[in-house]
């Protein structure tokens, strides 16, 4: 079998016989109990978790108030996407979501690609899910006058290298005491833990714990499943509502301005917070062999839970940066900080609560739809079979609910919140992407039998270039320096904190005596902290730049250029080529100006992602590839 076999493809009437011939070598029916306010409330389940209780606060301290803009982008980006998703769900309503779409639109190669990327969105999602979760329910426990040891409530990564980070600081001279609590935690779990030898055993407990319970929950069916997240949802809306309903009479309108006070830079700065905000709505598609009526209730259920969240994000985020500045705002627990901020310590306490719930149902959406793409794959020969199992009395797919638990858990224990989040997010884009593709290569095709629902058709052949020249009339118009910063590859200035850490003892003492003498009144010999010294000349650009080009260490250190300053901008690039030939094949297709769109700001999206994130997950890909040529492309149900 050749090249060519490796884009062998289903067609969707293959797919429905399938379906109904599931009982065969195990592959039982799955229970239909799901409707249109069903997938709703799981798709709101999804979405409104992390974010909102925990991402949108990095986020409103990069972007300001203008972080609403973001949202706003976001959530457009993810209703084109919907929309795509919508129709492949109305005509192929069975489970596997993105990797079953792909499979009739490109091949069998590009949907094992999919589906290996989307273990990167509901698993490695839930890690995250899982982290913050713990976050919040010892941040509960505290209040409540239980203190876990700090090695058993947070993982592996976050402590070694906030160890690191933290030892670099006092080095430099700041106090303990001074360090951000996130740095204090770490220090304290990384010298506290129990070692052997070299080896801290620190680890998430916590995180296990609700992983383990969600995965029974899970496990015992989906019955079960939808009852418990239809209760956690109206308690997190009722939550939500409140914080709005009590926090807009404390709004101080002068903590609106200004409105964007990091420009556009500042505010894209949270698109992998943001996105990741969102992400889990498209997890609704993997229930579609659950639903009463697939067709006409899937994409009803992703465009309302869309719309309603963008609500409820847009007026959390202006509530917030109105009753507290900005700036402050960098924390993880920003509802609950600002209540506490304002001396209202028992909406802290409701809020606490109901993030712990909040949490919980995102982790149960998450874990529900990984299992049931394995099973999709499982039933093509991609995997093993014991994959498609079903329970005979539970109607679950009972052993890929088991090896999710096991996937994430253990990496739940050791791995970064932020990592996690990162990858999360760039699989899930990359998903997003191929689903837009798709619709638009079986637009023209008149063998595909289509479903109820069809995206609105609006020729882009004129639309798409027409908009690209705008854009490059705000780039070179509005935006020129920045933008002739980026072709030109202009050196850029490293932040304070990234200077200091990266000195040694030696050149620590150099920088204090040489900003001692260029400002002798800011001399503290008993607390020689270099990143307060040289952070007090951020707000001047000029000064600032000044300042650092005269510190006695090496240009490497000071600034960023050539190649290891080009490769932060190589994503950026990958998007700007692919767009020109978008818009030539647009032109020449007439594409629908939906789906091109939704391509569009998801890959763009990929873009303001950094270039490890695209390194990690293309690793990740060729770990998939190596699985797939040595079992899968043999086992396809396809290799006939």
């Amino acid at each position: 079998m050749g090249l060519i076999g490796l884009f062998r493809k289903k067609t969707v009437q293959d797919i429905l016989k399938q379906v109904e011939k599931n009982n065969a070598d195990g592959h039982n029916s799955l229970g239909k109990h799901l409707t249109a306010r069903d997938l709703t409330a799981f798709g709101i389940a999804a979405i409104i978790g992390a974010g909102i209780f925990s991402t949108i606060g990095k986020a409103s301290a990069d972007g300001g108030p203008a972080v609403i803009f973001l949202f706003l982008f976001t959530a457009i980006a993810c209703s084109f996407a919907a929309f795509a998703y919508a129709e492949f769900a109305s005509m192929v309503p069975v489970s596997g979501s993105a990797y079953t779409y792909s499979y009739v639109a490109f091949g069998e190669i590009i949907a094992w690609i999919i589906g290996w990327a989307l273990i990167m969105e509901y698993s490695v999602g839930n890690i995250t899910v899982a982290i913050s979760w713990s976050d919040y329910f010892t941040g509960l426990l505290e209040s409540g006058g239980l203190n876990l040891p700090q090695w058993v409530q947070m993982d592996f990564l976050s402590a070694s290298r906030g160890f690191d980070e933290a030892t670099a600081l006092m080095q430099s001279g700041k106090e303990f005491s001074k360090l951000s609590p996130a740095l204090q935690d770490a220090f304290t779990a990384w010298s506290t833990s129990p070692a052997i030898g070299s080896f801290h055993f620190v680890a998430d407990l916590p995180a296990l714990l609700i992983i383990v319970l969600i995965t029974a929950l899970i496990y015992r069916g989906m019955k079960e499943s939808r009852n418990a997240s239809n209760i956690m949802v109206v308690v997190k809306v009722c939550i939500v509502l409140l914080v709005i309903a009590v926090g807009v009479f404390y709004v101080d309108t002068a903590n609106w301005d200004p409105f964007a006070p990091n420009g556009v830079t500042g505010v894209l700065k949270g698109v992998s917070a943001v996105f990741f905000a969102y992400i889990g709505f498209d997890a609704i598609s993997t229930t579609a062999e659950e639903c009463k009526d697939p067709q006409r209730d899937l994409p009803r259920g992703m465009m309302w839970a869309i719309i309603i969240c963008t609500i409820l994000y847009i007026a959390i985020a202006l509530v917030l940066t109105g009753m507290v500045n900005y700036s402050l705002l960098n924390v993880g627990d920003p509802l609950a900080f600002v209540f506490e901020k304002l001396d209202l310590k028992w909406m802290s306490g409701i809020i606490a609560v109901s993030a712990v719930v909040a949490m919980a149902s995102v982790l149960l959406v998450f874990q529900m739809g990984q299992p049931r793409i394995w099973m999709s794959m499982s039933r093509d020969g991609l995997l093993p079979k014991r994959f498609s199992k079903i329970h005979p009395k539970f109607k679950t797919p009972s052993y890929a609910t088991i090896v999710t638990g096991f996937v994430v858990a253990v990496p739940a224990l050791f791995l970064n919140l932020t990592l996690v989040t990162d990858l999360t997010s760039i699989g899930t884009l990359f998903a997003f992407v191929l689903v837009c593709a798709g619709v638009l290569v079986l637009q023209n095709r008149t063998d595909i039998p289509r479903g109820k629902f069809k995206t609105p058709y609006v020729n882009s052949k004129f639309i798409l270039p027409v908009l690209i020249i705008i854009g490059l009339v705000f780039a070179f118009g509005y935006n020129k320096k920045a933008t002739m910063d980026f072709i030109n590859n202009e050196t850029q200035i490293n932040s304070s904190e990234a200077i200091i850490t990266s000195l040694n003892k030696e050149e620590t003492q150099k920088v204090y005596a040489y900003l001692v003498r260029i400002d002798p009144k800011n001399s503290t010999d008993k607390t020689p902290d270099l990143e307060l010294l040289l952070g007090q000349y951020h707000s001047d650009d000029t000064k600032y730049a000044n300042v650092i080009a005269g510190l006695p260490i090496a240009d490497s250190v000071k600034y960023e250029s050539g190649f290891s300053l080009f490769k932060h901008k190589i994503p950026m690039w990958i998007f700007l080529f692919v767009l020109v030939g978008l818009v030539v094949w647009s032109f020449k297709s007439n594409l629908s100006l939906i789906p091109i769109l939704g391509l569009i700001s998801c890959l763009y999206l990929m873009a303001q992602l950094s270039v490890w994130n695209w390194i990690y997950f293309g690793i990740w890909l060729l770990i998939g590839l190596a699985v797939y040529f040595s079992f899968g492309r043999k086992h396809s149900k396809l290799n006939i």
